[in-house]
């Protein structure tokens, strides 16, 4: 087991050697977690936080305006604004602001830091194996007195406790799929009346969510190209339809729900650049990408999921919509059209 000053010692050369490297790409070249390379620089940049932390987030609308930052490792999804209604039901909350959208899962919001790069002030949250779970970066706007307030609120009695992190088990291989009942399945897909049931049918016939997709009944699921996914992002920006975009780490799916506009590649990723949203999509793991098309009371809902060489969910997209009120027939029609060419 590597010592927290070896582990410092071998992140000191690495930083040296790759100056413009991110710490979640250092961390998997050094084999441990993004949670060990901070905890080596706790006493310094870095303090270990403690406490409830549904209380903790009950805390951050007091930073006022800041930037939620949720990823996985083929998607960073960040979003500005107000943390606004945040609210607890056991280890599920919700973050429902107009601009912050997070659903919470706690179980797997581990360990806490504040952290202070350079100046630029955060509070970052990971999983028991080490895995960043969600980030808030103060802004220009934000309340710094507010965050050190915050900090010292939850501040940990002991700074200078290594961190002990735990992977999690490897998934298990896969198992036949022969004796899934696809009539019965595609059945109950036509019977959906809210797009939410679908994760009670992949449970109920022991399904990821890749394999439901491809055995959607017909004209309810179907397959396109990164370059289809490009240009159904080129059309909403040029026809100017708010959208949803879903990105999901163990313990935080965050939403932006609004418009698109500056569209930029740039090596393997594919961003969006505009002031109150960043997406970068590492477009070249993406393995496939699915038009959906799913039933409920208010007509059908279109949605496209990203998957990665593991069958991992990368991303989840939609026209903006709520429950209630049908989808926007613009975004139906996008989809459509370049499904078509």
């Amino acid at each position: 087991m590597i010592t927290t000053q070896a582990l410092k010692e071998r992140w000191d050369a690495f930083k040296e050697e790759n100056p413009k490297s991110r710490i979640r790409d250092a961390a998997k070249q050094l084999g441990v977690s993004e949670a060990d390379l901070l905890a080596t620089q706790l006493g310094e940049t870095v303090q270990r936080l403690e406490g409830d932390f549904r209380e903790l987030l009950k805390d951050v609308p007091t930073l006022g305006y800041v930037m939620a930052l949720t990823r996985n490792d083929n998607i960073v999804h960040e979003r500005k604004g107000v943390y606004e209604k945040v609210s607890f039901n056991d280890h599920t909350g919700l973050v429902l602001g107009p601009d912050i959208d997070l659903r919470l899962f706690m179980s797997h919001w581990h360990f806490g830091f504040a952290v202070d790069e350079n100046g630029r002030k955060s509070l970052q949250f990971f999983d028991q194996d080490g895995t960043a779970v969600h980030k808030i970066y103060l802004t220009d706007n934000s309340d710094v007195a507010a965050y050190d307030a915050l900090v010292q609120k939850y501040l940990a009695a002991d700074q200078t406790e290594t961190i002990v992190t735990v992977p999690y088990p490897e998934k298990e291989a896969e198992t036949s799929k022969e004796d899934v009942d696809v009539q019965a399945f595609q059945e109950s897909w036509l019977a959906m009346q809210d797009t939410h049931e679908f994760f009670g049918l992949l449970r109920k016939y022991k399904l990821d969510r890749e394999e439901g997709i491809r055995l959607a009944p017909e004209g309810h699921s179907e397959q396109i190209s990164v370059d289809q996914l490009k240009k159904i992002f080129e059309t909403v920006a040029e026809r100017e339809l708010p959208i949803m975009i879903f990105a999901s780490s163990p313990g935080c799916i965050q939403i932006h729900t609004g418009p698109v506009n500056k569209l930029v590649s740039m090596g393997p990723w594919y961003n969006v650049l505009d002031p109150e949203f960043n997406m970068h999509l590492r477009e070249d793991q993406i393995n496939s990408i699915w038009i959906t098309r799913k039933p409920t009371k208010d007509g059908i809902v279109t949605g496209l999921d990203l998957f990665d060489k593991e069958g991992n969910s990368i991303a989840l997209v939609f026209g903006k919509r709520k429950p209630g009120i049908p989808e926007m027939k613009e975004w139906q029609d996008v989809v459509n059209e370049v499904s078509a060419a």
